[in-house]
């Protein structure tokens, strides 16, 4: 293992630490990440090294990893080259990307917005070109959303299809092995590898339903989407695929036990979607109390230094009691039977991934309040659900990125993976970009 002094003036910020952790492999075996370099969340165990866990005081209070995570070990092993780790937020508690101890790596697409977290470092090693791919952690959105605010795609697999082992848990209800990637292509390779994949088989989809509800909680245009992904799928699949679905009214109808969490008024003026917005109030509840059950012993003990909005995030989830959380695991439950129904072996559901491009960087927490609540009405759909989820790039609008997302059921990111190389060059072709 080699150390390597740190450029941060030329690495956007995006690591904590740099190193060279080489292939474990013969050097005339070509293996299906040879010659690719990767980046890993500072989240990861990796032998000699303290999983830093976004903070100080953990790293100060916490021993070097004796073992490297499974996870990192078989990128390793299929001969890819680790040169770091990367920033993220403090405890993976937060989906902005600003670290107030070690600096908010610099977003590539637009230096004065935020990168998205938790995966922060990771998302804008690859954006910026610093590595091919990178690895990071999915809870409530940690892959999903910086993928799409750096213009880049990431994948957030089934939930439970990918060892957690090695890795510092947030909410095991919920806790994915993420990754990025620039094109869908090395997507796809480092998909293959985690899920122990032979060669991807294309298959075309049954359905591909367009969520015109969640649609209506996101800044994109729809005249963007009608224009570059509609024309790509009717160009790949016909017309006939494409279908509308009111997601929010056959949600209420078929979970049930989401009526323990809907509010009786929306006082906020801006649209939302009730039985979503039900839907991440009992996700981040039970995020709250398995956070807890994780950490509330040592941050009861260590007291650590916190941001804003982590700070306070984090005195919640030490408040929680078990009230309502059999619900919780009851809502997850009949989510993924109505979902399953609804999009079958190979359905897909087309969502935005965030509600709009992202944030400037220290916006005031109450103006981002709204967009924070759009955001988990998405992001709960996989999370609730623990179908796997890929967020594409589309183009830069207003110079800054927006990006649309595909889930499928769980067990099912093969199929996803391959759909998206074969959409994403149609897509490309719509949007008038060059081919890869």
């Amino acid at each position: 293992m080699e150390n390597i002094s740190m450029e941060t003036s030329s690495d956007y910020g995006a690591y904590v630490e740099k190193f060279l952790l080489q292939p474990i492999s013969s050097p005339h075996v070509v293996l299906p990440l040879s010659s690719l370099t990767f980046a890993v969340k500072d989240i990861f165990d990796i032998e000699g090294y303290v999983a830093g866990f976004g903070n100080p005081d953990w790293a100060r209070t916490h021993k070097v990893a004796k073992s490297t995570a499974p996870t990192v070990s078989a990128l390793l092993r299929a001969g890819a080259t680790c040169v770091g780790k990367t920033v993220m937020d403090e405890m993976a508690y937060s989906i902005n990307g600003e670290n107030i101890h070690y600096g908010t790596p610099r977003n590539p697409c637009a230096a004065d917005r935020v990168p998205g977290g938790s995966s922060s470092g990771s998302a804008v090693a690859v954006g910026a070109t610093l590595v091919d791919f990178s690895i990071g952690t999915d809870t409530g959105g940690s892959v999903r959303v910086p993928a799409s605010y750096c213009g880049i795609f990431g994948f957030r697999p089934s939930h439970d299809a990918i060892s957690t082992s090695g890795v510092i848990p947030l909410a095991q209800s919920f806790d994915t092995v993420g990754w990025f990637a620039r094109d869908p292509t090395i997507l796809s390779k480092v998909g293959c590898v985690f899920l122990q994949l032979p060669e991807l088989v294309h298959v075309k989809p049954t359905c591909i339903i367009f969520a015109e509800d969640c649609f209506k909680l996101s800044s994109i245009p729809y005249d963007l989407v009608n224009r570059i992904v509609f024309k790509a799928v009717e160009k790949l699949y016909g017309g006939d695929i494409l279908k509308d679905a009111t997601l929010g009214e056959y949600v209420k109808t078929n979970v049930p036990s989401l009526k323990h969490f809907l509010s009786l008024e929306n006082t906020d003026q801006v649209y939302s979607i009730p039985s979503l917005a039900a839907l991440s109030s009992a996700m981040r509840l039970l995020q709250r109390y398995e956070f807890k059950n994780n950490h509330g012993e040592w941050v009861s003990e260590v007291k650590p230094v916190l941001g804003p909005g982590i700070s306070e995030r984090v005195s919640d989830a030490l408040r929680t009691t078990e009230e309502n959380i059999d619900i919780c695991h009851s809502i997850k439950g009949e989510l993924h039977a109505a979902l399953t129904s609804l999009l079958g072996d190979f359905g897909v559901l087309m969502i935005p991934t965030v509600p709009g491009p992202p944030p400037k960087l220290q916006s005031d927490a109450s103006e981002l309040e709204s967009f924070r609540a759009r955001a988990f009405s998405l992001l709960s759909i996989a999370g609730m659900s623990g179908f796997c989820q890929v967020s594409i790039p589309l183009q830069m609008y207003n110079n800054l990125p927006i990006s649309i997302s595909l889930v499928a059921r769980d067990s099912a990111d093969g199929f996803l993976l391959r759909l998206v190389e074969s959409l994403y060059e149609v897509i490309k072709e719509e949007a008038g970009q060059p081919k890869a």
